[in-house]
């Protein structure tokens, strides 16, 4: 089943309307960046109690979720493609709800490292299949569109995740964070089961086999433009995971501003879901391509500026404060204005192959994001340097690669 480009697919038709399509969407890609946010107030709580020694490995839990997701990804694709998308979004989801359990439960830093391990694996199903699902029924820009759309209402979610972990914390303790992760994981999946009917015809599964596997790798090692998607794909998210690392440290140990951390997240996210309303409406007009490349230009133009802002070191703590705040509210626009787009070029070539294509997109990019994230968030010291010079790095990268992208675009 492949659709034309830049047209609805004619063997599918979506039996939500477009905006309750592009909600549930988003609500399922949502259960990554809840599982993150709302940890974000609690890292400080978590370093007293489980690592006081070495208070920057708490930022493992965030990246053992990660690193779960990356993996859970290779399966998840195949297996929607070969058993249904809704079927495996819910086995997902049920891993993902007893591993929350098991978080709740955990006395020790590894024991709960182990457990976010196994919630990031099962966190890959929702967040995967539902891309797949997106390819079963839209192609090109107007696909490009509805990510955009859908990332414009994920955003709101970041907005809120801090507080409501910190209100979590002011209630009960960080322990039952998980806890809402389980509430909000059992209404998505509802939502899920109630109203959107499966996206893949029968007649469309593929079997799963190492054959079938093996073939369908062979096509996306034969597509360049894929390859090269995932690797600008790792680059950004390595950004995203690395300031998310970092930046309730930099808020609290060199802004001296913990306290306000969750109002200042959520504000920089709300401004930043504004980029992906301006993606959606000029994506259409301009191509994916040009959206890409003019938005990582003007990124690496602004953090240059902030980094050399930063090493001049200057005294008006209020200035560097407002440069600070303007920089992570570029950072996240850039993700929004480019991450659907990538992965709608990425996927264009592969609508006959969607299942498994986003699980190989995804699997790989996260996890080579998380290579180069690591060390990043490892290297906090209490300031923003480590972070915006990673950044620096990420995004001349990953402006280097889009010139690969031109084909098919």
């Amino acid at each position: 089943m492949t659709a034309q480009a830049d047209t609805l697919s004619p063997s599918a038709k979506p039996p939500l309307s477009r905006g309750e399509f592009i909600a549930l969407v988003a609500m399922l890609f949502a259960t990554i960046a809840i599982s993150i946010d709302a940890m974000l107030p609690a890292m400080p709580q978590i370093e007293a109690t489980l690592t006081p020694d070495a208070p920057n490995r708490a930022q493992l839990i965030i990246a053992t979720f990660i690193l779960g997701m990356g993996f859970g990804t290779l399966l998840t694709g195949p297996l929607s493609d070969a058993f249904g998308r809704k079927p495996v979004i819910m086995a997902g989801a049920a891993i993902y709800c007893a591993a929350a359990v098991a978080c709740y439960f955990a006395g020790t830093l590894d024991m709960l490292l182990l457990a976010r391990f196994f919630q990031g694996i099962g966190a890959a199903a929702p967040r995967t299949v539902s891309l797949a699902m997106v390819r079963d029924l839209y192609s090109g820009r107007q696909m490009a569109s509805i990510m955009s759309y859908a990332m414009m209402v994920f955003m709101l979610v970041p907005a809120l995740a801090p507080m409501l972990g910190q209100a979590v914390i002011y209630v009960a303790s960080w322990h039952d964070i998980f806890l809402m992760y389980l509430v909000f994981s059992l209404v998505t999946i509802l939502w899920l089961g109630l109203r959107q009917p499966e996206t893949i015809h029968p007649e469309d599964r593929k079997p799963l086999s190492f054959s079938g596997l093996v073939a369908a790798g062979k096509v996306m090692l034969n597509t360049p433009i894929a390859l090269y998607s995932i690797l600008v794909q790792a680059l950004l998210t390595g950004v995203i995971f690395s300031t998310i690392s970092s930046i309730q440290g930099i808020f609290e140990k060199f802004f001296d501003q913990g306290s306000h951390f969750p109002f200042w997240f959520g504000g920089i996210a709300l401004l930043s879901s504004l980029a992906s309303l301006v993606n959606a409406k000029l994506v259409v007009k301009v191509g994916m391509l040009r959206m890409i490349q003019t938005s990582l230009s003007v990124e690496l133009l602004l953090t240059a500026v902030f980094l050399a802002i930063l090493l001049s070191n200057p005294a008006d703590w209020t200035f560097l404060f407002t440069c600070y705040l303007i920089w992570q509210v570029s950072v996240f626009s850039t993700m929004s204005l480019t991450m659907g787009n990538l992965n709608a070029i990425a996927m264009e070539p592969l609508g006959h192959i969607a299942g498994f294509a986003s699980s190989i997109i995804a699997s790989v990019a996260t996890v080579l994001s998380i290579v180069i994230a690591v060390p990043v968030g490892q290297a906090f010291d209490g300031t923003p340097l480590p972070l915006v010079m990673g950044v620096t790095l990420f995004i001349a990268l990953a402006l280097i690669l889009t010139p690969k992208l031109k084909k098919r675009v």
